[in-house]
């Protein structure tokens, strides 16, 4: 049963419980890819269709000013709103939301260089809920173990963890 877009983080802090990681507490990188990609399979209403790209996720890395410039691992998940806005324009179009579980982690030189990657994401994924979203999964799990630095920040400990609801730039 499709969950309210406005429900979504707290349908993924709900998951993230029942595996017993706070959201603000998280310690195990694992049990948060586990909760992420069983809160990918479900349903939202209020986006847009798969065929318009209205439910995307998204691993991101690096350092970012709002965090300190610590190292930090994203899970997000892009979702095409479209019960806001003016609902009689048109050419109206979608706002864009984003939930997201950013993990930071201390400083260690197995992953010192992380900015160095050539990239910061894995890219957007728009595969649909199901099998093809569980497909894109593996694959990007794949991807970040084909990093060493990515591999050794995935079995590291967080030292603090943020999940939140906002509108995407």
């Amino acid at each position: 049963m499709p969950i309210p877009w406005r429900s979504s983080a707290d349908t993924f802090a709900r998951i993230l419980r029942q595996r017993g990681v706070e959201a603000v507490a998280v310690r195990d990188v694992e049990a948060a890819w586990d909760a992420f990609g069983e809160f990918l399979q479900i349903e939202i209403e209020g986006i847009e269709g798969p065929e318009n790209d209205g439910d995307g996720f998204i691993v991101q890395w690096g350092r970012w000013g709002w965090n300190d410039d610590q190292p930090a691992l994203s899970f997000g998940r892009q979702l095409a709103v479209t019960e806001v806005g003016e609902r009689d324009d048109p050419y109206g179009q979608p706002e864009y939301w984003q939930v997201e579980l950013q993990l930071i982690f201390g400083e260690d030189p197995a992953w010192a260089d992380l900015d160095s990657l050539g990239h910061q994401d894995t890219g957007f994924d728009f595969d649909e809920v199901g099998s093809p979203r569980t497909v894109a999964l593996g694959r990007i799990r794949r991807f970040i173990e084909s990093y060493p630095q990515l591999a050794a920040i995935w079995q590291a400990e967080p030292i603090r963890s943020d999940l939140t609801l906002e509108r995407a730039a």
